[in-house]
């Protein structure tokens, strides 16, 4: 199973985004975990790959399961840990391999095109505080079909 972190870097303004080419699809920085690392190291290095930028205290928000369904079993499967932080430290990249970085003010999130699924994800970082754990499906052509949530407060 592919474990993947992320980060959202902002402030009351603005979060720094990445726009994936592939769907044109907004995310927050971030990657695959290697094998041996922690998903803290991992949040850390994949950050600063994408954005040139070092993380100061990044806190764990929600941990995912995505399961990608075929067409009656299971095509793929993955996870996903989400990271929040206020600060960093460093030059952000002018361009990224993986994509367009951007500042984009936190009230506009909700109009970008992104997963279906990971509005819920913004939303929870962005406006709300504790962890959440949740579980996507989602078809082959990445079609919401269902999902669920538990929430702990810190």
């Amino acid at each position: 199973m592919q474990r993947i972190t992320n980060c959202f870097l902002h402030n009351t303004k603005d979060v720094l985004l990445l726009q994936k080419p592939s769907r044109n699809w907004w995310v927050p920085p971030g990657g695959k975990m290697e094998s041996g690392e922690s998903v803290r190291e991992a949040v850390l290095r994949e950050y600063r790959e994408e954005t040139g930028l070092t993380l100061l205290d990044p806190l764990l928000r929600g941990v995912f399961t995505f399961l990608v369904m075929g067409d009656e079993d299971l095509f793929s499967e993955w996870m996903m840990f989400s990271f929040e932080a206020r600060s960093s430290r460093g030059t952000i990249l002018e361009e990224s391999p993986e994509g367009k970085l951007e500042h984009v003010p936190v009230e506009r999130t909700a109009g970008l095109p992104m997963a279906e699924g990971d509005r819920t994800i913004f939303r929870h970082v962005l406006e709300d505080t504790g962890v959440l754990y949740g579980t996507f499906h989602y078809d082959r052509d990445f079609n919401l079909l269902h999902s669920h949530f538990d929430k702990e407060e810190l």
